[in-house]
């Protein structure tokens, strides 16, 4: 059976995810969204998830589990996230093919949405399978 997936996870970000819910009391996994802020005009936020919503989409590798939050996926569709420790920051990061430019200090983006339409078929096309 096919399965519609908004993002990807690299093996570094599902064992980070991992992690987190093993040092977290009642943790599933993580959720990702958007809003509005920072000097690019959105940025990502990133919360702990302890009671899974059935709206959200729902990725997961090796056991790591990532919600997608609805109002979300149209900016997050095609995204990988990964998780990188440099002597300057430790922390997800998102390579998403519909960011249109980003702050100096990556914290915050522009995002264009992903065609409503092709979203739709993606979804359509993983529930008919």
């Amino acid at each position: 059976m096919g399965r519609f997936v908004v993002i990807s996870m690299t093996e570094k970000a599902a064992e980070r995810v991992r992690e987190i819910v093993a040092t977290r009391e009642n943790a599933h996994g993580i959720r990702l969204g958007i809003k509005k802020g920072g000097c690019a005009g959105m940025e990502y936020t990133v919360d702990l998830v302890t009671e899974p919503v059935a709206k959200d989409d729902h990725v997961e590798r090796d056991g790591a589990h990532v919600y997608v939050a609805p109002e979300a996926a149209l900016f997050l569709l095609g995204t990988e996230l990964d998780f990188e420790q440099t002597k300057l920051r430790t922390g997800f990061t998102f390579r998403n093919p519909n960011q249109s430019s980003a702050c100096g200090c990556g914290e915050s983006v522009e995002l264009k949405q992903a065609d409503l339409k092709a979203l739709a078929e993606a979804r359509g096309a993983a529930s008919a399978a």
